[in-house]
């Protein structure tokens, strides 16, 4: 497929009911409603509803569609969908193509099996969709069925949230309050609103499908339960940034192509570090549209992989050894008059409204560590958070040089200067001369001040940015809460601002490191600055319903605590779940696939042992072989017995903590010790006998 440069910016957006169709197609004062609903963030008149939903029924049908759909992400961390079709039967036994303004706004779905954490007996079936109409449209064809899709929030019967996007919009809300009232009260009255914006960047792996379809654990888990790191891996850094191979390039320009026609500004791609590892990241967008075209990215990534005869591969760590896959959210918050609040400009020192954004979020990261943590908590990300590829899962913020100086500046009273950027000299007259940037980056922190935004580098490959993005949004908005509070009550607002800095500054500067994150010393310094350190996923999931955080959610109307202890008990078992289907699918490969081959292989070498010694010649080199391969059959097959044992124990486990604790600490163990013996055989048995494809051949074969 190919399509020239100047077609780009017909394609773009081509099948997406956006401004720019609304514009077009909707009467002149329903366009402007609906602009104006957008922007204020107010209700949409039921009957403009009714006029949308005509004219966006006859774009679709222009399209090709057949059907609708309500699309929402669910607490399974995919999105769903149900198609209902335009038709509506007349009296005379024809149809008509009909959607009324209900249909569009609200939709009712099954909710009996969807993850509820208990809000939702399985008997209570009724649950609802409702569109958010803050998020484009779209046309998306599967195969030859064409459907409108409709971004929407899914709740329960008695209106609780059981989904991702319903407190993702309510954080917005949020957002847009607290900042408001702390602009207002330092005299900026024409910002319209505040919006958060987000940049998302994605992690993946590319493999040959021939490869993938022999690979059981690679089906069910979405990750490699066996295999030997290659002899060859990363350690030429040669494949980062590397040239692309054409297939692989091939492969991202269909991507693209599919991706800018559903209005998703892919923007960058390239080799990531680890061999057939890619990335590609899009320009900024208002964080509920960002998250809705992340998850189409996931989505497009996957299925035209399968058209190239290629598998993308989004877990967090499908392949032991090698660098993993995270999503770096990049967050920032911006005015309606298109502000970047987190924009230092040339002197940060004197920028009043930059600094104290970037006190806030200081603040709010400090103060709201434990849930900031818990918002990246899953069983694929423990893989990665702490190893030398990923920050540590301990919190911590790099300023730079510049804002570190200022910070300083602060603590001690009224900041006087910034640093300033020099310009480089390569020392060669064929390259001009160019500006640095203020600051170094630190691709070892968390949390990183990159520029004129955030970099939340702890979120994993297969999450949505729904969760770190709802809990950023929302811890961001209670400390703006506490100092509009501080300032609507001060007769000099500016002077309290000041104040303000000061204080935060000098309160919260032991969350601030610049240096590596990858080292020990590190580890050690952040035990002793008081910084909390949960190493695993379940550690961190025990603190979501800590009375800080019931109060923080409730407060902001984002999650009630009914509907908080919910989600962290969806969160813990869906942990125990993980870990029961790769402990089940390792079991089922050992004793299917691994442990016959082993035996074929011993039977082979005991044969040779026997037929050499038959003749009189010496056959220790053999019987070497025999004896290490019988010995690791046996310990293979007792380290399967073991697994086994463990596992029929988790059922008699009732409580869903303590269920996963058990999964952690017992479970993985004995995964653990399958594994080693497994890989340590696949490095002796003949080649042609190993029944999985090897990491070698998955990695740098396509």
């Amino acid at each position: 497929m190919s399509i020239k440069n100047e077609v780009v910016t017909e394609i773009f957006g081509s099948n997406v009911f956006n401004d720019a169709v609304m514009r077009e197609r909707l009467p002149k004062e329903t366009y402007t409603a609906v602009r104006k609903a957008i922007e204020n963030r107010e209700a949409l008149d039921f009957d403009l509803a009714t006029v949308i939903a005509n004219v966006m029924k006859d774009w679709a049908i222009e399209k090709g569609a057949t059907h609708y759909s309500h699309w929402f992400q669910p607490m399974t961390g995919l999105t769903a969908e149900k198609h209902d079709s335009f038709i509506s039967p007349t009296s005379d036994g024809k149809i008509i193509m009909d959607f009324s303004g209900k249909e569009l706004c609200q939709g009712e779905p099954d909710a009996s099996s969807f993850p509820s954490g208990g809000l939702r007996a399985t008997f209570e079936a009724r649950g609802y969709t409702a569109w958010d109409y803050t998020s484009p449209v779209f046309i998306k064809a599967d195969g030859t069925n064409v459907t409108l899709y409709i971004p929407s929030a899914f709740c329960s019967y008695t209106g609780l949230a059981l989904d991702k996007k319903t407190p993702l919009l309510r954080s917005m809300d949020a957002l847009n309050k607290e900042a408001s009232r702390v602009l207002a009260a330092l005299g900026d009255k024409d910002f319209l609103n505040v919006s958060a914006t987000l940049g998302p960047e994605q992690e993946y792996f590319l493999i040959d499908r021939s490869y993938y379809e022999r690979r059981l654990d690679l089906i069910l888990t979405g990750r490699t339960l066996f295999g030997v790191t290659p002899p060859r891996g990363q350690e030429m850094d040669d494949h980062y940034f590397g040239t692309l191979q054409e297939r692989v390039a091939s492969y991202m320009h269909e991507v693209n192509i599919e991706l800018w026609k559903l209005g998703v500004s892919a923007k960058t791609q390239h080799n990531e570090v680890a061999p057939s590892q890619y990335e590609l990241a899009p320009v900024f967008s208002t964080i509920n549209v960002a998250t809705d075209h992340n998850q189409l990215t996931m989505e497009v990534l996957q299925k035209v992989a399968i058209r190239h005869d290629l598998v993308c591969l989004l877990h967090e760590k499908p392949f032991a050894g090698v660098n993993g896959s995270g999503k770096h959210v990049n967050w920032s918050m911006s005015t309606g008059s298109g502000v970047n609040l987190l924009e230092p400009g040339k002197t940060p020192h004197d920028n009043m409204i930059f600094l104290l954004m970037l006190c806030t979020v200081i603040r709010a990261v400090d103060k709201y560590a434990d849930i900031l943590r818990a918002s990246v908590a899953t069983a694929g990300n423990d893989h990665r958070l702490g190893a030398n590829e990923a920050p540590p899962a301990i919190i911590s913020i790099f300023l730079g040089d510049q804002l570190t100086d200022i910070l300083e500046q602060l603590a001690k009273g009224s900041p006087t200067s910034s640093k300033q950027a020099e310009e480089l000299m390569l020392g060669t007259s064929a390259i001009s001369s160019f500006a640095k940037d203020c600051t170094d980056r630190n691709r070892t922190s968390p949390f990183a001040f990159t520029g004129n935004k955030f970099e939340f580098r702890m979120p994993g490959s297969t999450q949505s940015t729904a969760g770190p993005s709802f809990v950023l949004n929302t811890i961001v908005s209670e400390v703006l809460s506490e100092i509009a509070d501080e300032l609507e009550a001060a007769k000099d607002p500016k002077d309290r601002a000041w104040a303000i800095l000061k204080r935060i500054s000098t309160e919260h500067k032991h969350i601030v490191f610049n240096g590596d994150n990858y080292t020990d010393k590190w580890l050690e310094e952040a035990e002793k600055r008081g910084l909390a350190h949960h190493p695993t996923t379940i550690s961190s999931l025990k603190t979501i319903t800590s009375k800080q955080n019931v109060e923080l959610f409730s407060k902001h109307n984002v999650l009630n605590s009914t509907e908080l202890h919910a989600r962290a008990d969806i969160l813990i078992e869906a942990y125990s779940m993980k870990i029961n289907i790769e402990a089940k699918t390792m079991l089922n490969i050992a004793k299917r696939q691994i442990l016959p081959v082993c035996v074929e292989y011993s039977s082979r070498l005991g044969c040779a042992v026997g037929n050499i010694t038959a003749v009189g010649s010496s056959a220790e080199a053999q019987k070497t072989m025999l004896d290490r391969t019988c010995g690791l059959i046996n310990e293979l097959h007792t380290n399967i017995q073991n697994l086994e044992k463990v596992l029929a124990k988790a059922d008699d486990i009732a409580g869903l903590t303590e269920k996963a604790e058990y999964f952690q600490k017992d479970v993985i163990k004995e995964m653990i010790d399958l594994r080693t013996a497994a890989d340590e055989l696949e490095t002796i048995v003949d080649a042609e006998l190993w029944p999985l494809p090897t990491y070698a051949e998955m990695l740098f074969l396509k």
